[in-house]
């Protein structure tokens, strides 16, 4: 079973960057021929939408309103994801979540909240 921390969150104000944290522990997830993780973002009264997806190669996939501002990045050897966010905008005030799946991270599946089986419990990110 593979443990999810997310952490970073907090207020900042528009234009401003905070980059959140995912830490990965217990099963190692090396075990699985596709494994993806991603950040998935929630805003009251909203459904859980994709943000940003990343393979154990380092492949992304960005959803359309993310590119250029955010970053996905994977340290392997901390078992810990990052999502760098820059300029941000008050409609990005959310609760992100870092999720993990045995999935072939492609476009077409890993901005999808189905697809995973792990969930943190979320960071709240609010701007101002």
């Amino acid at each position: 079973h593979v443990q999810l921390v997310e952490s970073g969150g907090g207020s900042v104000q528009a234009g401003g960057t905070l980059r959140l944290s995912c830490a990965a522990s217990g099963q190692s997830y090396s075990r699985y021929d596709d494994w993806c993780m991603a950040w998935f973002r929630q805003a009251p009264g909203k459904e859980r939408d994709g943000v940003a997806a990343i393979d154990n190669d380092g492949s992304t996939t960005y959803a359309d309103s993310e590119k250029g501002r955010f970053t996905i990045s994977l340290d392997v050897a901390k078992n810990t994801v990052y999502l760098q966010m820059n300029s941000l905008k008050p409609e990005d005030t959310a609760v992100y979540y870092c999720a993990g799946g045995s999935i072939y991270c492609n476009a077409d599946r890993s901005l999808l909240p189905s697809n995973y089986n792990y969930w943190g419990r979320g960071t709240q990110v609010t701007v101002s």
